[in-house]
């Protein structure tokens, strides 16, 4: 016999996938509650509202990417400048897979209003990432790790717009070697 997810859980899995693919205003609490197999009321129940709601997605989406940066390190340890050349194979990899995008990238595009409470969470989300990443370039002993984290940064998040907008055979289809000239231009003595 399967186990049913709690409905909380229902709740956050499926507003994960239909935010993902219809887009935080492009779907309702009702078909979130419907897909979820449940109700409006317990949807309330569990998120004050639909901005809580998207907050605790983000959230989760956050937390699942935060995880990561352990199996980067977990595959080359002690080996920092692996480690930086493993997160371009893996986000190269997530590029090619994901027809979507970021998920908390689209939600500051799409969520446009100020003081929106899904903002603090992206902002957290994205400093978290930048200073991990920028942490990674100092490691590995680049110059500069603080523009190239940026460069690389720029260029992931450009990569995603870029395919999304004409295609995988667009300028994304060269994130992997762009990044890599970034990482050589980076790795000489300043």
């Amino acid at each position: 016999m399967e186990v049913r997810a709690a409905p909380r859980d229902r709740i956050v899995s499926m507003a994960c996938e239909l935010f993902r693919k219809y887009g935080i205003r492009g779907i309702g609490v009702d078909a979130i509650a419907e897909a979820a197999e449940t109700n409006k009321m317990t949807l309330y129940r569990h998120f004050g509202s639909k901005d809580d709601l998207v907050c605790e997605t983000l959230r989760f989406k956050s937390e699942k990417a935060a995880a990561f940066w352990d199996e980067l390190e977990a595959k080359n340890p002690g080996n920092p400048m692996a480690q930086l050349q493993g997160w371009v194979m893996a986000r190269a990899k997530c590029l090619e897979d994901d027809k979507y995008g970021c998920d908390l990238a689209n939600a500051a595009v799409e969520l446009k209003e100020q003081g929106h409470p899904a903002h603090v969470v992206i902002e957290s989300f994205k400093l978290t990432q930048r200073r991990r990443l920028e942490q990674l370039c100092r490691d590995a002993g680049v110059s500069e790790p603080e523009l190239l984290s940026d460069t690389l940064s720029m260029l992931m998040e450009g990569a995603q717009v870029s395919k999304l907008a004409t295609g995988s055979e667009g300028p994304s289809a060269r994130f992997t070697r762009a990044c890599e000239a970034a990482i050589a231009s980076f790795n000489r003595p300043a």
